[in-house]
């Protein structure tokens, strides 16, 4: 189902002062992610995928700030960024970061919406993108 509200993010001026902060303050378990100027941010138990196992919670990330991705962002479930984001532009709102790939997981990019609020967006990789992302991989 599209729509639904899938991730957030903080953004940080010292990563590690932020991960220290979050995990003393709440619990939550941050890892760095390799090869990423990025941390995953474990706020709820998940299943083997990675998906949340209690309803209506959901993880996170954090990220050094840069340019305009200085404020936290809530991230909605698409089917398609690219008719998202052309949609959304026809209602007021602006392209903030057109889509990108994110590892073999999928896609997101940015926007504001008609009050100026910088919002995200993820589209699930299909099993075909995943694949393709996955032989563009270097051997380790």
């Amino acid at each position: 189902m599209a729509g639904r509200v899938v991730h957030f993010e903080i953004p940080t001026d010292d990563q590690d002062r932020a991960r220290e902060f979050y995990s003393s303050a709440f619990g939550w378990d941050i890892s760095p992610v390799p090869d990423m100027d990025y941390n995953m941010v474990m706020t709820t138990p998940t299943d083997q995928q990675g998906t949340p196992t209690e309803p209506g919670s959901i993880n996170g990330g954090m990220f050094k700030k840069e340019g305009e991705l200085t404020v936290p962002v809530i991230t909605v479930d698409v089917e398609d960024i690219d008719a998202s984001l052309a949609k959304i532009a026809g209602l007021g709102g602006t392209v903030v970061s057109p889509k990108q790939p994110v590892m073999d997981m999928g896609f997101a990019a940015y926007f504001r919406d008609s009050e100026g609020n910088l919002m995200g967006l993820w589209q699930n990789a299909s099993p075909d993108e995943q694949s393709a992302a996955a032989e563009q991989q270097p051997a380790g």
